[in-house]
């Protein structure tokens, strides 16, 4: 017949063998279970150039790219191939060449037919051009002594003083006309969002650009993402980086404005990127002027965390949810950091510092400590 202390000897073996298997299976799992973010960059395909493709499989597809002098040279020589290669600035330059001002409805035309007063509506002493002008009205038409109801909406000022000098000549002989808008009224364009002074602007006879829309507004405030300007054309929208256009004059990203456009200059708000990992400081980062350098974010993040990172493994995650691309810096040294200063960092971008493997196991042990004390206390207890 079995004591109670055997009986007690044989419930805490039967406690303490499966636990030992399972601390035993735990150890040499090592640092699969450990808590917290684990970047396993084995599964990723690894190119020096971050650009090819890797084998179809139907999980999201990552590319791993090294940072390196050779990448960064890449990427320059990209854009400056862009910005010289745009079709974008040849279409700009031509609008601006062959722009012409189209009067409309409740435009005011300024008309004097000189050496015939009779001809012309006095103006008075106290009369302003455009009170004495001729309006456009609704239907795009003006009425004038002898030549009567003439439509001038959709033509240009040299195409109205040709008709009215071909229908007075009837009258005149050899007439002298001078035709001009005296006032810019039936065409505007709206910019609205982080400006000083949110206006609708009419557009004259000298073409409006987006710069200039933005100028008269009194500028972007400082809250402005001047990265992501949208320019809304009926139902198109287009993405403007204004910001490369003031830094590097980048002329690919102007554009002429026409009747009707909407110009959105944004907050910064969503011109963050997002510092995680093994730093003293994780956190959100808004970018200033759309810019930062990765050298740029682990500053403000005040360093590696000198107990459990490990630089040789820093990330840059960037890109759309389907073609994600991973940048690799292997920062150990501090001579790789200067590769960091050179490396510009887009909006939405995710820095990552790596832990260490001695790290990620302290971690494993400080989850297992608690059961074991509790196991061995309760051995104690029953001894």
């Amino acid at each position: 017949m079995l004591s109670p202390a055997s009986d007690s000897d044989g419930s805490l073996q039967m406690i303490i063998k499966p636990f030992s298997l399972a601390l035993a299976i735990i150890l040499l799992a090592g640092c699969s279970i450990t808590p917290g973010m684990i970047f396993d960059d084995s599964r990723f395909e690894k190119s020096t150039e971050g650009g090819a493709d890797g084998p179809d499989d139907k999980a999201v597809k990552f590319r791993l790219a090294q940072i390196t002098p050779q990448l960064l040279n890449k990427i320059q020589a990209q854009q400056q191939v862009q910005a010289k290669e745009s079709s974008a600035i040849q279409q700009f330059k031509q609008e601006i060449e062959s722009y012409e001002y189209r009067i409309g409805p409740q435009d005011v035309l300024s008309i004097i037919v000189w050496d015939h007063p009779e001809l012309t509506i006095p103006m008075g002493e106290f009369r302003n051009t455009v009170d004495a002008g001729t309006l456009v009205d609704r239907d795009g038409v003006i009425f004038y002594p002898y030549v009567g109801v003439i439509e001038v909406a959709g033509k240009t000022v040299s195409e109205i003083r040709e008709i009215l000098t071909q229908r007075i000549a009837r009258y005149v002989t050899n007439p002298q006309l001078d035709v001009r808008v005296a006032a810019f009224r039936s065409q505007r364009v709206n910019v609205v969002g982080e400006v000083v002074k949110p206006s609708i602007l009419p557009i004259s006879d000298t073409p409006l650009t987006v710069l200039e829309a933005i100028n008269l507004a009194g500028g972007a405030t400082i809250e402005s993402d001047l990265g992501r300007v949208l320019l809304t054309r009926g139902k198109q929208e287009q993405i403007l980086d204004i910001q490369a256009l003031y830094d590097k004059g980048d002329l690919s990203q102007n554009r002429v404005l026409r009747d009707g456009d909407v110009l959105h200059i944004p907050d910064r708000n969503n011109n963050k990127i997002y510092v995680l990992g093994e730093v003293e400081k994780p956190a959100a980062y808004l970018m200033h002027k759309g810019k930062m350098n990765l050298a740029e974010a682990i500053g403000h993040s005040r360093g590696f965390d000198r107990a459990s990172s490990d630089p040789g493994r820093l990330f840059v995650i960037r890109g759309e949810q389907n073609k994600p691309i991973v940048y690799h810096l292997n920062a150990a040294s501090p001579d790789a950091l200067l590769l960091a200063t050179q490396f510009e960092l887009a909006p939405q971008d995710v820095v990552y510092v790596s832990s260490t493997s001695l790290a990620r196991w302290n971690r494993v042990m400080v989850q297992i400590l608690p059961t074991i004390q509790g196991l061995w206390q309760t051995k104690v207890l029953v001894e």
